[in-house]
């Protein structure tokens, strides 16, 4: 069975032709209310990327995601691994709120707050358009011979993009090993950290393939977001969406003739001049309806506005709305669904919430060394060989750690030179100690006992364990 001809754009997508090669898309300069609305939001926002590594709330810094010391920082607070419970919950609670205003706004995220499309439309693109020029331009410039001038160009072009793709590669390490220690790496010189420069020079050709080969295809193929609107987007979600009904009238759409009676010949608004499609950057035509593609960027409402006024036309003929919007003429409200997600929302951050309240700034374990019993001593003396860490979330050092037993007479001996330790800020200690209790204070041959962790007269944290001793025979 065929594809009907008007259905056709389901089974392909613009970034790929009919042989199955790349169609390289040149999307037209935008330019519009929205526009103006979407640089000052990115602006924001790619200074609060580049800043964020930098800055520091009591002495952590903002946002960090050490993924191999297992340590990270969500707006100054610290995550250790022994709160990846919170963390956890922490980016739960991200993807419902991002499913919540999926459900309510479509996929705004990507074309106004996602890192990938801000760099590729406010950085890359723009230096794209001042060194070859709008849409017709880059399309002769490809098609032109690699004379002086075409040379030029590429050269200029491909060297800014490296540039700009080794600084993005810094910072995206700033925020996997930390600020401090990449500002420390680049003093010292890149001879003294090969192990960091090699992945540093990965991720600057892993961002310089995407910006300035693979592009939009990361949104298209890659990116799974999309693929999730499928189930989430429904007649009431609100979305960019052309207004067929206006848009087509009785009798479709028809190119624009001066001082023609369009209404009476049942023709819609829509004069078919594809500016929409031109300036869309992932090459989606917005009339066929929502598409995967569609990154909710608005490009195809400033120029279809534009148009508009040209033509004595009312605004609006491609705007924010829902289906129901345009069927039905319904304002937009909040749907049973969407009080589902804000219900579980809501109670996600009182957990999180409460969990962070109970959380201590210190934690200490202590455990028993595998394999071992327990050893006799002089005057019936009982001791237990256990492993201690202590670690400490703030960024003060700890000073004078000690241990003490609650409610038993007994004695903790640190495999050291002395009774008490440093724990350092944002740091950890860890060591050895044994425990040694009187026979006749047992209770069998398991015993709870709590320990105490003080620094100096300090109570800092508790913990528990369980002492071995002889099994007693009645």
């Amino acid at each position: 069975m065929e594809t009907p001809e008007n259905e056709v754009f389901r089974d392909s997508i613009g970034t790929i032709d009919e042989e199955g090669k790349r169609n390289w898309i040149f999307p037209k300069k935008p330019s519009g209310p929205y526009w103006e609305k979407r640089k000052l939001v990115s602006y924001f926002l790619l200074a609060f990327l580049f800043a964020a590594p930098f800055i520091k709330i009591n002495g952590n810094q903002f946002l960090m995601f050490n993924v191999l010391e297992r340590r990270f920082n969500i707006f100054g607070f610290p995550f250790w691994p022994q709160d990846f419970h919170l963390f956890v919950i922490s980016m739960i609670i991200g993807v419902v709120f991002i499913t919540l205003f999926t459900v309510g706004f479509g996929r705004i995220f990507c074309g106004w707050i996602c890192p990938q499309t801000i760099f590729m439309e406010m950085v890359f693109r723009r230096i794209e358009f001042w060194i070859d020029g709008d849409r017709n331009k880059q399309i002769r410039l490809k098609k032109q011979k690699w004379d002086a001038e075409k040379i030029r160009k590429r050269t200029l072009k491909w060297f800014i993009f490296l540039v700009i793709s080794f600084l993005i590669a810094n910072i995206f390490l700033a925020y996997l090993i930390g600020s401090d220690k990449l500002l420390r790496y680049i003093k010292e010189g890149p001879s003294e950290h090969i192990g960091t420069l090699i992945p540093l020079l990965i991720f600057t050709g892993v961002f310089y393939f995407i910006f300035a080969w693979f592009r939009e295809q990361v949104c298209i193929i890659a990116c799974p977001y999309g693929r999730l609107q499928g189930v989430l987007l429904d007649n009431k979600s609100i979305v960019v969406a052309y207004d067929h009904k206006r848009g087509e009238g009785e009798n479709g759409r028809k190119k624009f003739r001066k001082n023609e009676d369009r209404d009476a010949l049942g023709h819609g608004d829509c004069i078919d001049c594809f500016q929409c499609v031109h300036v869309c950057p992932t090459g989606i035509d917005i009339r066929n309806g929502t598409q995967l593609e569609c990154v909710n960027c608005t490009a195809c409402i400033d120029e279809c506005d534009t148009i508009m006024e040209k033509i004595d036309k009312p605004k609006g003929l491609i705007r924010y709305a829902s289906e129901d919007n345009i069927e039905k003429k319904e304002p937009f409200k909040i749907t049973a669904r969407m009080k589902g997600y804000i219900a579980v929302l809501i109670i996600l951050i009182g957990v999180l919430l409460g969990m962070l309240a109970l959380r201590n700034d210190v934690e200490a374990r202590v455990l028993r060394l595998p394999g071992q019993l327990y050893e006799h001593k002089d005057n019936n003396i009982i001791s237990n060989v256990y492993t201690y860490k202590i670690v400490n979330k703030t960024t003060e050092t700890i000073e004078n750690v000690s241990f003490k037993l609650r409610g038993i007479d007994g004695e903790i001996k640190l495999v050291s030179t002395i009774d008490s330790f440093t724990v350092k800020e944002s740091g950890l200690a860890e060591g050895t100690l044994f425990i040694e209790l009187k026979q006749s204070d047992l209770s069998g041959d398991k015993n709870n006992l709590t320990i105490d962790v003080y620094s100096g007269d300090k109570l800092i944290e508790t913990t528990s364990v369980t002492f071995l001793g002889p099994r007693s025979y009645n």
